[in-house]
């Protein structure tokens, strides 16, 4: 089963129409990479996911269930534009917050003290949410989307504004909770962020799902067969190509260093390989493997 999949939306403000017949499936316990241009119609998907707005066309289903109100406990989300109440104190919002998602005020307390502490953020409870930094307060916005323990959880751009160290710390506890059965939506333009973490992708652009599947399979979809020879020699030699092989770059690289680019098969390749060996000293063989930034950029100029 698909922890949530969308069928035909439609979404029209004014003249603008966002979404365009969006399908997506995200399928159960994946790490889902949510990707597209400015305006390409994720946020409005997002949007329509947490029942925020409504399609004009189209529906969703969570867990093969339509959404609805008794759905909602179901999905943490954690947008992109932050905002805490900056004049209550900081575990008085976190409980807020905490209970809105129907948790009781002991539960409450007793999950948000645990993390917390994990956090090295017990010393800020007491004292008033305008006095953390930015980083500070997106770090209690993160806890307060997750303590209700949903099963699916909607990370909106979660690394912006966050230092490294931060950053790693988001990364290892989304890492934590998919590999706990969560399936979590990562919206983001960090093509290396999408690359570490994400398991299945969707590429949105002009309100259409363009490219969509795990990244093996898609990566697997576009390999161009080219592949990257390195090797030691004094003089840029002359390649003896094996049939069906072709050269389609030689030069030197660096003092001593010649880089040579082939295009053929798997077998191609090793025939190549076996047939270069006795005459230079290889460094480096590897096919050239399309990475997610470039399957973005080659997918949304192509459309």
């Amino acid at each position: 089963m698909n922890a949530l999949t969308a069928t035909g939306l439609h979404k029209r403000y004014a003249s603008h129409h966002a979404l365009r017949g969006l399908d997506m499936e995200i399928p159960h316990g994946s790490l889902f990479g949510l990707l597209g241009p400015n305006g390409a119609g994720k946020t409005t998907f997002i949007r329509i996911a947490n029942r925020i707005l409504a399609p004009d066309e189209g529906e969703i289903l969570l867990f093969g269930q339509p959404l609805g109100p008794e759905t909602a406990r179901r999905i943490g989300y954690l947008p992109e534009e932050r905002g805490l109440y900056k004049s209550m104190k900081v575990g008085e919002q976190a409980m807020y917050l905490a209970q809105l998602r129907g948790l009781s005020a002991t539960d409450a307390k007793q999950r948000l003290r645990s993390w917390f502490e994990r956090w090295e953020l017990q010393s800020w409870w007491d004292k008033k949410v305008s006095d953390l930094s930015k980083g500070m307060a997106q770090k209690v916005q993160f806890i307060t989307t997750v303590l209700h323990e949903p099963e699916l959880l909607i990370f909106d751009e979660p690394f912006s504004g966050f230092d490294p160290i931060n950053a790693q710390l988001i990364r290892e506890e989304m890492l934590r909770l998919n590999r706990e059965g969560r399936t979590i939506i990562f919206s983001t333009h960090r093509m290396e962020s999408v690359e570490e973490l994400c398991s299945h992708i969707a590429l949105v652009n002009q309100g259409q799902n363009v490219l969509h599947g795990s990244i093996q399979e898609l990566k697997d979809r576009h390999r161009s067969g080219q592949f990257v020879l390195r090797y030691r020699s004094a003089d840029v030699k002359d390649v003896v190509l094996p049939e069906g092989v072709e050269l389609t770059d030689h030069r030197r690289e660096a003092e001593g260093i010649v880089v040579a680019q082939f295009r053929g098969g798997i077998d191609d390749a090793s025939r190549l390989l076996t047939a270069l060996a006795p005459h230079v000293n290889v460094y480096q063989f590897e096919e050239v493997v399309p990475s997610i930034h470039d399957l973005f950029v080659q997918t949304v100029q192509g459309s």
